[in-house]
């Protein structure tokens, strides 16, 4: 499976720490060995999963789709606060 970074994925991630991008890295593995570990959403975010995880003591959610040509796209990644209102207005300037 081929795995693309969406540029607000890859703009998030650059910022984590060495350890913290070990960790982020691990969950995409978790991810890629079994796209269905995420929850799928409903209404707007229809066919966006995502899957929630602890680093230190922060949860951060990582939301991914994965496309009918086998394409895992990560799409956004970081904490609650605000997450899903963000990730909602990303998706829809994708559309």
């Amino acid at each position: 499976m081929k795995v693309v970074q969406s540029r607000l994925f890859a703009k998030k991630a650059r910022r984590f720490r060495k350890q913290e991008k070990q960790v982020l890295d691990q969950q995409v593995r978790a991810i890629l060995d079994n796209p269905e570990i995420g929850q799928e959403k409903r209404g707007e975010l229809r066919g966006v999963f995502v899957h929630k995880f602890k680093m230190h003591t922060t949860q951060y959610l990582l939301a991914y789709r994965i496309n009918e040509n086998e394409i895992l796209e990560l799409i956004m990644i970081g904490p609650h606060e605000n997450y899903y209102r963000d990730l909602e207005k990303y998706t829809k300037e994708r559309k």
